[in-house]
């Protein structure tokens, strides 16, 4: 067993409301991990719930594409728990989308699948348990999406996550992050894993766009998302990866595609002679992740063409309901 004692502080990389990520070295054997730092003072007791449910699930959730989490310690005294988990070099997919905008680049097509293929992999394994239970990430979003040293992808964050018994329970509730909230969760009304879909939706389009798809302001946003209109992803990437985009995003829930769906979808399907198991486990670092350059992007004759597929993008701007810029 592993004590406090056992690691050494090297640097604080991040903080929030009830504690600080700070990465760490195992003395025994200088391996870089990370551990999180929560304060449980001034906690209630469905926030220390909901904080030993993260740790559980974390402990239980062993795929490639998962923040792996090795151990727990608990400071009684100082009433603070440390979660140590694996340590991602890379940073997380916000910091890649801020770099693309600074330089004017895009991320290539190549990319962007595997990240598809990894996060959607990983919420598979989440939405389909042994048991027959699901566990709905809640948070899906590119702050909450790390990088290894290979530039693959690993979710992380399950501080908001639920367990639904079984496919046929739902849950009510106002978790996540207000831009990536799907439909139901503006409307308050009852979701399921479908709700994890929606927000991956909107990750891939703002990695192929920069921007989310739904950029409202907030009093203007429910109506934005009720609506479905959004503008295409950026000309240069194809109109295969367009429609998934389209599909995650549908408006009614039962529209949009399963995990299962998504990684047997025929854009996906077009990589499965070798090069799926390439986007899942590179052999190479950085692969795909060299950012276009916007000369790379398709004529602006097809560009026109393609804009026009904006589910009734122009109309909606008229009517001032979302924000296209």
């Amino acid at each position: 067993m592993s004590f406090i004692k056992d690691f050494e502080v090297l640097a604080t990389v991040g903080s929030g409301a009830f504690g600080k990520c700070q990465k760490i070295r195992r003395k025994s054997d200088r391996k870089i991990l990370a551990w999180k730092v929560v304060s449980t003072q001034k906690m209630s007791e469905f926030e220390e719930e909901m904080l030993i449910q993260e740790i559980n699930l974390l402990r239980e959730l062993q795929h490639p594409n998962i923040v792996k989490c090795y151990d727990h310690f608990i400071d009684h005294q100082n009433k603070t728990v440390y979660i140590v988990m694996e340590y991602c070099v890379g940073g997380s997919l916000d910091s890649v989308i801020k770099d693309c905008t600074k330089q004017k680049s895009f991320l290539s097509e190549e990319y962007i699948l595997r990240v598809l293929v990894q996060l959607t992999s990983a919420l598979k394994l989440c939405h389909r348990r042994p048991d027959g239970s699901i566990v709905l990430h809640q948070d899906l979003k590119p702050a909450n999406v790390f990088l290894d040293k290979d530039f693959s992808v690993k979710l992380g964050d399950f501080g908001l996550a639920h367990i639904l018994p079984s496919r046929n329970d739902y849950i009510k509730a106002y978790d996540g992050t207000v831009k990536y909230m799907c439909p139901e969760k503006l409307n308050e009304t009852f979701y399921h894993e479908k709700s994890d879909i929606w927000s991956l939706g909107c990750l891939i389009y703002e990695l192929c766009a920069k921007r989310l798809p739904f950029n409202a302001p907030s009093g203007k946003l429910q109506d934005c998302v009720n609506r479905g209109a959004f503008k295409r992803i950026p000309a240069q990437y194809s109109d295969q990866l367009n429609a998934l985009i389209r599909d995650m995003l549908q408006v009614v829930d039962f529209l949009r595609p399963s995990a299962e769906d998504i990684l047997s979808s025929r854009l996906l399907a077009d990589h499965r002679a070798g090069d799926l198991d390439q986007l899942l486990h590179p052999s190479t670092s950085a692969a795909g992740l060299k950012p276009r350059d916007q000369q790379e992007a398709t004529p602006n004759k097809w560009k026109r063409r393609l804009d026009t597929e904006d589910h009734q993008a122009s109309k909606r701007r008229r009517e001032g309901l979302c924000d296209f810029s």
